[in-house]
C-alpha cells in the first residue's frame, strides 16, 4: 500500500460488526474486485470459525463499531436488572422486533432481547423460536462484555448470569 491512511480501526482490535457480534481485525489488505483495487478490513470471528472482509469505505454503511466504553457495558446489565417488557403483539410480530435488536449490534438493545426473554425457573419454559432468540442474543451480549473487560467468555457469562439471577430473586 502506496498511500498512507488513517483508519478508526487497526489490527488485532476488537470490534462489533452488528450482524455477526464480536469480532477481531486480522488485518488490512488490499484485493482486485472487478477490475477495482479495494482496502479491506479482514475480520475473524473466533467462535463462528468464520473470517469477514469489509471494504474500508463501507465501515459506517455497515454499521461496524468499537467495542462499547465500560460504562454503556454497565447500563446493559442495569437494563438487564430491569423488568421484563413484553407487548401484547403477536409471537411472529415480537420476535422480529427482537431478530432487529439482536442486529442492530447495539448492547443495549441485545440486553433489552435477553431481559424480556429470560426465563427463572418457577416460569414456563421457552418455545423453540424463543429459546434460539434468547441464546443469540445473550451469547452476543457475553462476548461484547468478556472483550471490554479483557476476561474470557465463561467469567462474562456467569456475570451476565449472576446480573439475571439477582433480577428473579428480587
Amino acid at each position: 500500500m502506496s498511500k498512507a491512511k488513517s483508519y478508526a480501526f487497526r489490527p488485532d482490535d476488537f470490534v462489533v460488526y452488528p450482524a455477526h457480534g464480536v469480532g477481531k481485525i486480522v488485518s488490512i489488505e488490499e484485493q482486485e474486485v472487478a477490475g477495482m483495487s479495494l482496502e479491506l478490513f479482514v475480520i475473524a470471528f473466533e467462535k463462528d470459525k468464520m473470517t469477514l472482509r469489509v471494504p474500508t469505505n463501507k465501515v459506517v454503511e455497515v454499521g461496524m463499531r468499537s467495542l462499547s466504553p465500560p460504562d454503556v457495558v454497565d447500563q446493559a446489565m442495569k437494563t438487564l436488572k430491569g423488568k421484563a417488557r413484553v407487548k401484547r403483539a403477536m409471537w411472529s410480530r415480537r420476535a422480529q422486533e427482537y431478530e432487529q435488536k439482536i442486529n442492530s449490534g447495539d448492547l443495549i438493545s441485545i440486553a433489552e432481547v435477553v431481559r424480556d426473554l429470560h426465563r427463572s425457573d418457577d416460569q414456563r419454559e421457552q418455545s423453540y423460536s424463543e429459546r434460539q432468540l434468547y441464546e443469540a442474543a445473550l451469547e452476543r451480549l457475553t462476548r461484547e462484555v468478556s472483550a471490554v473487560s479483557g476476561g474470557d467468555d465463561v467469567t462474562a457469562a456467569k456475570k451476565v448470569d449472576e446480573v439475571l439471577m439477582s433480577r428473579a430473586a428480587a
